[in-house]
């Protein structure tokens, strides 16, 4: 039997734009890997890719525009909490013929894409060694780790006849950091990429730092001045 993302791309014909890779499945696992060149890629970033690429297909089959910044935009919009903004894409997505929602039922979770690249594939992932990385897979691992014992929680609850359908369910766990000042949440990977939490308070903070080291620079020269006299 095959998976959800094996499904997708037999049903949606999702295939690579990129030359250089043998289909989705080695794309995604020399991604995953980082063994084409670039720096690997997480399981959200390939899923977010996955589902990306199906939506173009869905949208080249109906004959609507599928420009780069429309079909993020749109993507985004799909997957937004806002139930206003998620009905207006979805609306205007009907009114080209595609049905809504078989297509985001179709959309693999992170999580699924996880399952896919370890058991369907049975990819292995080298252990990083960069000191610099030892944070960011810790993170990972923690994330893992939380949805594995969920996803069993859920199960036991759904085996008890408690939860209906948590047979079906797919567990997506995602590590946020927020902003202690204005508590604005930002997703972990994202922070680290950019180097910050909330940009407004990270500035403050920096500004904050170079004047306090400024001020015990000057006392400090003081204080060597008031020695000399």
């Amino acid at each position: 039997m095959s998976c959800k993302i094996d499904a997708a791309i037999d049903e949606y014909g999702v295939d690579v734009a990129q030359s250089g890779y043998d289909g989705v499945d080695d794309y995604l696992l020399r991604r995953w890997r980082g063994d084409d060149g670039r720096s690997a890629d997480g399981y959200r970033t390939l899923t977010d890719w996955f589902n990306k690429r199906l939506l173009k297909r869905v949208y080249d089959e109906h004959n609507r525009e599928a420009t780069g910044v429309r079909l993020e935009g749109e993507y985004e919009a799909l997957r937004s909490d806002d139930d206003l903004v998620r009905r207006e894409v979805a609306d205007d997505l009907r009114g080209d013929g595609i049905e809504v929602e078989e297509l985001t039922a179709s959309m693999p979770s992170w999580s699924t894409m996880r399952h896919h690249l370890n058991d369907c594939l049975e990819g292995s992932k080298p252990t990083e060694t960069a000191t610099s990385e030892w944070e960011l897979e810790s993170v990972r691992i923690a994330a893992d780790r939380a949805a594995e014992k969920a996803e069993k929680a859920v199960g036991s609850l759904a085996s008890k006849g408690e939860l209906a359908d948590g047979d079906d369910v797919e567990i997506d766990v995602d590590i946020q950091l927020t902003c202690p000042v204005c508590h604005v949440r930002t997703p972990f990977r994202e922070a680290v990429d950019r180097g910050y939490v909330c940009r407004e308070h990270a500035e403050r903070e920096r500004a904050e730092g170079i004047d306090g080291d400024a001020s015990v620079e000057e006392a400090a020269n003081a204080g060597a001045n008031g020695d000399r006299s």
